[in-house]
């Protein structure tokens, strides 16, 4: 018999013309001691199909079902843990986990429920932080905590829904680590919800897609051998088939189903001509090609009561017209930092950034950022926000030629069709889009993006990038992207560039990504030559997962490519 069951379930909300139908047809079967992973996007109903199993919510029609009976409400024996920690404030780590216990084993000796508490603490690795208030913990140590609880109450049944959606990269990766090593200690039957595919193949016996329209997808079996390593499952053929099988079926019914409301890129039919306005091509005008951006001996020190503390040193890079980099480390390495300075946003503390053989001194369009959140003006449409900067930069050109490069790059990033649509009204991959184009259509000479797509979904975050490539191959701008996803440097960048952990944090290793342009997620990982870049950046990230510091001998890179070579 399943441990838990769902039999012909639908769940809507709202009545009449209003309803909604989020979960529609669901038969699923879970079996004891499984680990299934639920893989979807945003807006596929995956929350609501956890909160179903916890009981939180109830079918508007079918049957859901614990161990052959119907679920009526929460119970100790499904243990839930969610995105966000609700961990009490005012209760140490131990008391939060103490409060589970007493709730749910009310009978049970406080010399046994503490011996619990430190058990299950010293589990999740925290016992340095018993006496610890949430306040006091970083992202990760109170999703730990929320692991700790939910298993201190010995559930039969661990739901986690996107437990690690918030935390940064290496935190995620271990964290996930530490549930695979706690299912494997106590073979819990566990369903995960997440939208990450690598987290899902590591992690899981089965994997089962949910559609955009509310119904399971297909189903992957997950046969790689535990325990999973990252590094080694990168050689496993295996993974690389299952990887790509996930990914293209996700991609596949991702596009069709999209919320998004805009057409996508590709089937864009353009009101101008192919070539950007005549107005961009005279601001895009340069005084050199080579050697076009440079970073020179560039450190960043700041003051502390202890002392000065630099985060960046010795930072020296170059770059070509028309080169796009990556710049790609753990957290705190110093690369948001290295970013703003080029920005002007920044005060550089010793060395120099030069672009097209001028210092950079202060903020200036010529220096566009794209940030993680896009900081629209919420009362302005898609194309009132990108005027904003179009009539700053082109003060000579006539309205109709200013226009024209706001409906250009609106149409280019796919919101031909939102054009008037207010920010407010708008999904955060939508405000993002406008974001891109509102970078692209001040025709800056350099364009930095810090970590633009870190708060979108898989889907959206996979759209946006071919949607970034796409406008970038147009206009060939000198390109600066931080990021913490690997697959993502990899395929935007012409190099990636690895910086050592902060603080002094500087280049480490330059990785030349020679793999054909124009690019696509789907022709990437077909790519035989895809998976040993992607080992070289993995294998540096975890060199210096431990807190490795200090200069490592720097690779000579390969010349980068002039604008004529690139196009």
């Amino acid at each position: 018999m399943p441990v838990l069951e769902l039999k012909d379930v639908w769940k809507s909300f709202g009545e009449g013309p209003g309803r909604t139908d989020v979960l529609k047809g669901i038969d699923l079967s879970v079996e004891e001691g499984e680990f299934l992973v639920l893989l979807g996007f945003s807006g596929t109903g995956k929350t609501t199909l956890i909160n179903l199993l916890a009981g939180l919510e109830f079918p508007t029609k079918g049957t859901v079902s614990f161990k052959g009976k119907p679920i009526v409400g929460p119970g100790p024996e499904r243990g839930v843990i969610f995105q966000n920690y609700s961990l009490m404030p005012w209760l140490t780590v131990g008391g939060n986990v103490d409060l589970a216990l007493s709730s749910v084993f009310p009978k049970m000796s406080k010399k046994e429920r503490a011996a619990k508490v430190a058990h299950y603490v010293r589990m999740v690795g925290l016992s340095h932080a018993m006496t610890r208030r949430p306040a006091e913990l970083s992202g990760g140590m109170r999703q730990r905590v929320n692991v700790a609880r939910a298993l201190a109450m010995n559930p039969e049944v661990l739901l986690l829904d996107e437990p690690l959606s918030a935390l940064d990269a290496l935190t995620r990766a271990n964290l996930a680590d530490e549930i695979e090593h706690i299912w494997e200690q106590d073979k819990k039957t566990c369903v995960l919800i997440t939208n990450d595919v690598d987290e899902a193949i590591l992690l899981a016996d089965r994997i089962i897609a949910l559609n955009p329209d509310g119904t399971l997808g297909e189903a992957f079996r997950v046969n790689i051998p535990r325990p999973r390593d990252r590094s080694e499952m990168n050689h496993d053929e295996g993974f690389k088939k299952l990887r790509n099988a996930v990914t293209t079926y996700l991609m596949d019914t991702g596009v069709k189903g999209s919320v998004e409301g805009s057409r996508i890129l590709p089937d864009v039919v353009p009101i101008h001509a192919e070539q950007v306005p005549a107005v961009v091509e005279e601001a895009q005008k340069s005084i050199r090609e080579t050697n076009y951006l440079e970073f020179s001996q560039l450190h960043k020190i700041y003051p502390t009561p202890k002392g000065p503390l630099t985060v960046v040193e010795d930072f020296n890079l170059k770059l070509n017209k028309g080169e796009f980099i990556s710049l790609i480390g753990h957290s705190g390495c110093g690369k948001s930092t290295v970013l703003t300075m080029a920005a002007g946003l920044n005060d550089i503390s010793k060395g120099v950034i030069k672009l097209d053989a001028r210092a950079v001194m202060g903020a200036d369009p010529e220096r566009a950022v794209v940030f993680q959140s896009p900081s629209l003006f919420p009362w302005l449409t898609a194309r009132e926000n990108v005027a904003v900067g179009v009539d700053r930069v082109y003060p000579r050109a006539s309205q109709q030629e200013r226009q024209d490069v706001v409906e250009y790059y609106l149409e280019r990033v796919g919101l031909a069709d939102a054009m008037n649509k207010r920010a407010s009204e708008m999904s955060n991959g939508m405000k993002q889009r406008v974001g891109i184009a509102r970078a692209f259509a001040l025709s800056p000479k350099l364009l930095l993006l810090d970590e633009p797509f870190g708060m979108l979904d898989s889907l959206t975050r996979w759209e946006l990038q071919e949607v970034l490539m796409e406008v970038w191959s147009r206009t060939q701008v000198t390109a600066i992207c931080v990021t913490h996803d690997v697959d993502e440097a990899i395929l935007l960048a012409d190099r990636v560039v690895m910086m050592t952990n902060g603080p002094q944090a500087t280049i480490g290793k330059i990785v030349d990504v020679d793999l054909p342009r124009p690019r696509t997620r789907k022709a990437l990982l077909e790519h035989p030559d895809y998976y040993l870049f992607r080992q070289q950046v993995l294998d540096f990230l975890e060199e210096y997962e431990h807190g490795a510091k200090g200069k490592t001998h720097l690779p000579a890179a390969k010349p980068a490519k002039t604008a004529q070579e690139a196009a």
